[in-house]
């Protein structure tokens, strides 16, 4: 398979309950105007991005029968994130883990993490 700009993130998996957020810049604003200040954002206690993909959720795992039929698949069932795709996100910086992938800086957070969302409303 061959990597480009539209598909280069297609090949990242995300574990369990964790997203991965690209920063927005400390400027940025959304459309319906929610923004960070600049007095927390100097403390770099909480940071702000779009959720770019998402894990499957939090794994339950279901009781083990003697049913040999069953598959692979069948033995962890997630509970869904809230976190979506496109999301903006609003987020602890202690509880995520900074990582560069091909140049861009992306974190790791944890759903526990997050504090917020806004989203555009599906019609």
């Amino acid at each position: 398979m061959r990597i480009t700009p539209d598909n280069r993130l297609k090949k990242l998996v995300i574990i369990g309950d964790r997203v991965l957020i690209k920063p927005s810049k400390p400027d940025e604003r959304t459309a319906s105007g929610l923004y960070l200040p600049p007095g927390v954002q100097e403390k770099e206690k909480v940071q702000q991005g779009y959720v770019i993909k998402t894990g499957p959720g939090y794994a339950i795992p279901v009781p083990m029968d003697d049913e040999p039929w069953k598959n692979e698949e069948d033995l962890v069932k997630y509970v869904p994130l809230q976190a979506k795709e496109g999301d903006l996100a609003i987020f602890l910086l202690s509880g995520a883990t900074e990582v560069m992938y091909e140049g861009d800086k992306y974190f790791i957070v944890p759903q526990s993490a997050v504090l917020m969302l806004e989203r555009e409303e599906e019609f």
